[in-house]
């Protein structure tokens, strides 16, 4: 469905995977986020657009939220970009990779939620010789900022969510990464491996969001396929 006066009518005419929300309560929107590319495998990788609505039906867009420049790191894979708003400003983490670069998560930083974000870190915060996506950040109750994040099962077979410190300029990380889970302990989960490359089972982690409850417990929402084979999202 074509849009109108740059309004889409409907989710279902826009081209997106891995969205991401967020609200902000001063401009009365919400925002949309996901990987756009129309091959988001393959190079060249173009950026991400994002989308804004006033009663998440109607959506205005696109709006170009991220071009890489130039000289930038990475070439293809531009996925699951998440917006953060810390210290005044608004943070994207999303991944990517290149021929010679490691799949890893990248800070990009921008002044209005919107962009245009630019490239903040130098290269991925996460490990440069881990195969790593879906960096989430996590602001912990002293205000420390933390990145979590998937070790992928395409390098350990059976997948790792890792929770690493951040620096509190969200430059790079600081400390050793701490593991915190491994895919294959949710009972849920089945074993896979939908790229073919193993003798053994392959159990994945993707996707991290860390949220607080009023009780004050801390849950993860995280993805995996399940055991009748199908992609599922479970909590930790």
């Amino acid at each position: 469905m074509p849009a109108h006066n740059g309004w889409v009518p409907r989710l279902s005419s826009i081209h997106l995977r891995d969205p991401f929300l967020l609200p902000v309560p001063d401009e009365g929107v919400t925002y949309l986020f996901g990987s756009t590319d129309p091959d988001p495998w393959n190079p060249p990788g173009l950026g991400f657009d994002c989308w804004r609505s006033a009663d998440l039906v109607e959506w205005e867009g696109p709006i170009a939220a991220f071009r890489p420049p130039p000289d930038f790191w990475a070439d293809r894979k531009f996925w699951a970009p998440e917006v953060h708003f810390y210290q005044g400003r608004y943070f994207m983490f999303a991944s990517f990779k290149a021929t010679d670069a490691a799949r890893g998560t990248a800070v990009l930083a921008a002044d209005s939620p919107a962009g245009p974000y630019v490239p903040w870190s130098d290269g991925p915060v996460t490990p440069r010789d881990w195969e790593c996506l879906d960096g989430t950040l996590y602001v912990d109750p002293d205000g420390e900022p933390w990145i979590v994040y998937c070790h992928e099962w395409l390098q350990v077979v059976d997948g790792r969510m890792i929770a690493q410190r951040l620096t509190p300029d969200l430059l790079e990380t600081t400390g050793e990464p701490v593991e915190l889970f491994r895919a294959s302990s949710a009972p849920w989960v089945g074993a896979g491996d939908p790229a073919g490359l193993y003798d053994e089972p392959a159990y994945v982690t993707d996707g991290p969001w860390l949220h607080r409850l009023a009780s004050g417990t801390l849950i993860m929402l995280w993805s995996s396929g399940n055991t009748s084979g199908s992609y599922a999202m479970g909590i930790a």
